[in-house]
């Protein structure tokens, strides 16, 4: 696999398995509209990769079913989950099963929701998840405003252009049937 290909797809598994520590704790919804979302990450040995940027746009239900998807995703694959909030930072730990490898997630989320927020991210994997033992990542979240003419909430679009919406994907069941 070509090094950017596995940086990506190292970096989506760390990034579900964030978004799930953090989704597992109710933060404030997000703020209905366009949001972008800045992933920049590094594995050890790699050093820091280009960052990812995607879009998406929500709605109050599309919001909460993501949030939920977290959760289910959390109960079905996480031992520990423990989440405490202190003046605006809430802080994450989690571990989580993939496969053979256990993810052990350690990170920091800061912001009010409605215009920016950031999450930073260590993970650590036992036995290493594709070769690599240690994963950081950074998502710089910006409320952007409403979502584009031609968009409906969970539309998402990708880098390189492509569109997809988080409400259609197979095993779409933690989002309600539609």
């Amino acid at each position: 696999m070509p090094v950017h290909r596995f940086s990506t797809a190292l970096a989506l598994c760390a990034l579900g398995a964030a978004v799930s520590s953090a989704w597992a704790y109710d933060p404030p919804p997000r703020k209905p509209g366009l949001w972008e979302m800045t992933m920049s990450s590094s594995a050890r040995g790699e050093g820091a990769q280009a960052p990812m940027v995607t879009q998406q746009c929500i709605d109050a239900a599309t919001d909460k079913a993501m949030r939920e998807m977290g959760q289910g995703v959390n109960k079905d694959m996480c031992s520990k989950n423990e989440v405490t909030s202190s003046g605006g930072t809430m802080r994450l730990e989690s571990v989580c099963k993939m496969g053979q490898t256990t993810a052990t997630t350690r990170g920091t989320v800061t912001g009010d929701f409605t215009q920016n927020y950031r999450m930073d991210m260590q993970v650590n994997y036992n036995p290493p998840l594709m070769g690599k033992s240690e994963h950081s990542m950074s998502i710089q979240a910006k409320w952007l405003g409403p979502c584009k003419a031609d968009q409906k909430p969970g539309d998402m679009i990708l880098p390189g252009g492509m569109k997809m919406n988080v409400m259609n994907m197979p095993g779409r069941s933690p989002f309600g049937a539609k």
